[in-house]
């Protein structure tokens, strides 16, 4: 049954979930839904059981909520008694890839690309709790309660989880049914401001980052950041080579020895390249009854761009062939294992340091500072020449004409922007073969997804400044010696461009876009009275 949010599941129930009507348990009325507050945190609250007979006899189906039923569990092999929290992330529906470009909403439009909502996929955040109890059969009390949301909040969504689990494993459904009715009262999430989130007497204090400011100059929780220091230290030499497979999107296992250090691990990789959104898939916790098992284990083409995390030693077989594994756990085995020779040599200066605040036991909240200042500043570094580069592609403001159509972008050449960067190179002490890795960058996911998304930007930015070259323009006056033709064909165009900037939300001043509204009311009423009325219909 579903309460109000509440998603109660059994795996050897192959129903659908996560849509339709919520109900209550008691009555089953229909209550409305979405519940907007906390719809726009949440999509739902599940509760996870199993059973320990029939457990490893449950007939795969590919559903969205038996795919949550599998990730919602370390698999056996990693021995997780006790209290253990993770993450998976899955697609909203089987075979429907990643598809994050080009959906726009108020949160989104203001948020950085790296904490977006996501509207092909969800993201999961699991409170699995495993502990001897003589009163089941086998002897062992096994449930997990999961959140589920659009958003890569991991630090929040595991910190509220910290809070009402321990609780509802003590109290059950009533218990969840107060906490879903407390995160409907949540005000929405808005980037750049401080919200206090209250929930069961604890009142969590956050600070979403506001769009090109990361990190946030905050002394607030993150609702995001990892310990980058904790999930790479085994692995500090090799960080040159992790940050060069992240932006190029390449296909890399990882293999942990529990869902919490593959998934932390997973998430440490993906945000590595911020404030470059990774555009690749990406599995925190992946398991074989993953819907994608097949999809993502072929041999007969090439792996995908996708990470995944993983804990069953059946992968290490499976994935033998992948180009790039990271084993994590045993100190013996632990290692990147991969051909890849990178494109830039290692800051050995920058290791050093590093190694140092090991033997000085520096905290670790200070070597992740300095982990993720290195990485942010090495990414920003990439990116700064092809932020140049699309700049000098953006039309001159003085060729914005009121009376003709927008002019054009020019197009995006790999030719010409390697020219620019012997005067515009990237400004870093690292050595290497940075236009090697720049060709690479082209052909990879992540370039395609940054292009796309700033094609998108400056496209909106042309088409503001021509509409504010059209407010600055004297419509009255063009219009005295102009056809009746003439006029109706431009009193329609800028309807339509009035109405673009509203529904794309432009930036641009809502003055101006009155004053061009006006404008058009005083044109229409220049004209006979049977195209007034014409146009006033339309």
């Amino acid at each position: 049954h579903m309460l109000r949010g509440l998603v109660t599941m059994d795996p050897f129930d192959s129903s659908d979930s996560l849509e339709g009507p919520s109900k209550t348990a008691a009555t089953n009325a229909e209550v409305p839904v979405p519940w907007s507050r906390f719809s726009a945190w949440l999509e739902c609250v599940c509760v996870v059981t199993f059973d320990l007979e029939l457990g490893q006899a449950i007939e795969v189906h590919k559903l969205r909520k038996t795919s949550i039923c599998y990730l919602s569990f370390p698999d056996s092999y990693s021995g997780c008694l006790g209290d253990t929290q993770f993450s998976f992330r899955l697609r909203q529906s089987v075979g429907r890839s990643s598809s994050w470009f080009g959906h726009e909403d108020a949160y989104n439009r203001d948020a950085p690309v790296t904490l977006q909502k996501e509207h092909a996929h969800f993201h999961g955040y699991v409170y699995f709790r495993q502990v001897k109890d003589a009163s089941v059969k086998r002897g062992y009390f096994q449930k997990s309660l999961v959140v589920v949301s659009r958003l890569p909040f991991g630090n929040l969504f595991h910190s509220l989880l910290q809070v009402i689990a321990p609780e509802y494993f003590e109290k059950h459904e009533p218990c969840l049914e107060t906490v879903c009715n407390e995160i409907d009262q949540w005000p929405a999430p808005v980037p750049g401001q401080t919200l206090n989130l209250p929930v069961m007497g604890v009142v969590m204090q956050v600070q979403i980052p506001p769009k090109n400011l990361l990190p946030a100059p905050t002394v607030l929780p993150s609702v995001h950041e990892l310990d980058l220091f904790k999930c790479f230290q085994s692995v500090l030499i090799h960080m040159q080579m992790l940050w060069e497979l992240m932006l190029l999107g390449e296909p890399v296992v990882v293999m942990a020895p529990s869902p919490t250090v593959s998934s932390e691990t997973v998430l440490a990789l993906v945000s590595a390249i911020a404030p470059l959104r990774y555009c690749g898939d990406y599995r925190p916790y992946f398991t074989i009854h993953d819907s994608e098992f097949k999809e993502y284990t072929t041999r007969t083409q090439a792996p995908p761009n996708v990470i995944l995390g993983v804990t069953n030693p059946f992968f290490i077989k499976t994935f033998h062939c992948w180009p790039h594994i990271i084993r994590l756990g045993d100190l013996k085995m632990s290692g990147i294992y991969t051909a890849y020779k990178t494109f830039l040599h290692k800051d050995k200066s920058f290791i050093k340091r590093l190694l140092k605040g090991i033997q000085k036991k520096r905290p670790s909240e200070v070597q992740s500072a300095i982990l993720r200042r290195h990485l942010l500043e090495q990414t920003e570094s990439f990116i700064l020449p092809l932020e140049r580069y699309l700049e000098s592609l953006m039309p001159p403001q003085r060729s914005m004409s009121p009376w003709k159509t927008p002019p054009q972008i020019r197009s995006f050449s790999q030719d010409e922007f390697m020219k620019t960067l012997e005067q515009a190179g990237p400004q870093l002490t690292l050595k290497g073969d940075w236009t090697g890795l720049y060709r690479r960058f082209f052909r990879s996911p992540n370039f395609d997804g940054w292009y796309r998304l700033r094609h998108r930007e400056m496209t909106q930015k042309v088409e503001c400044l021509h509409l504010e070259a059209i407010c600055a323009a004297d419509l009255l006056t063009w219009n005295k010696d102009k056809s009746e033709v003439e006029i109706v064909d431009l009193i329609l165009k800028l309807r339509e461009k009035l109405m673009k900037a509203r529904k794309h939300q432009l930036p641009v001043k809502e003055e101006l876009l009155e004053k061009l509204e006006q404008s058009i009311q005083t044109i229409i009423s220049s004209l006979p009275e049977d195209l007034q009325t014409l146009l006033h219909r339309q």
